[in-house]
């Protein structure tokens, strides 16, 4: 039987949308496009995120330029109900897809959003970003607990 931190295949379960100190964080993407349209782009394997190549980001934070992937927290993450990981439902319900086919992913098998949420987690999975300089309403509402 599978656990909320355990894929079908018996693997940890991904977060796509991890901080770069959280235990196992590896940088899932680089963030592109502009402000108004950031466009996360995978890399062709998630890379640990060393202390040196995380200072080269500043003068701003890591996670405005990368996106970081880590074993899911479950409990731990204010996002997490017990079974379902809330961020994903609102993501899915609030944000417009940004493409039309599946990105290439190295995680989706192991993907929290990917498990709870599937294709229409995808679709949209470019357009997140970890850290928005602007946020604007849907945003905050997007990315706030409940």
């Amino acid at each position: 039987m599978r656990s909320c931190t355990t894929s079908a295949g018996g693997e940890t379960v991904l977060c796509p949308s991890a901080q770069p100190d959280m235990p196992g964080s590896m940088i899932l993407g680089i963030v592109q496009g502009t402000v108004e349209e950031p466009r996360m782009i995978h890399l062709t394997h998630p890379q640990p995120g060393s202390p040196e190549l995380l200072a080269l980001t500043a003068p701003v934070s890591p996670t405005e330029v990368f996106r970081f992937t880590a074993p899911c927290a479950a409990m731990g993450c204010r996002h997490f109900d017990g079974s379902n990981c809330r961020l994903a439902q609102r993501i899915v319900k609030m944000q417009e897809p940004v493409a039309e086919t599946l990105p290439i992913c190295q995680i989706r098998l192991r993907c929290r959003w990917w498990l709870q949420e599937g294709r229409a987690a995808c679709q949209r999975c470019p357009g997140i970003v970890t850290e928005v300089v602007t946020p604007d309403e849907k945003t905050y509402r997007m990315a706030a607990p409940d």
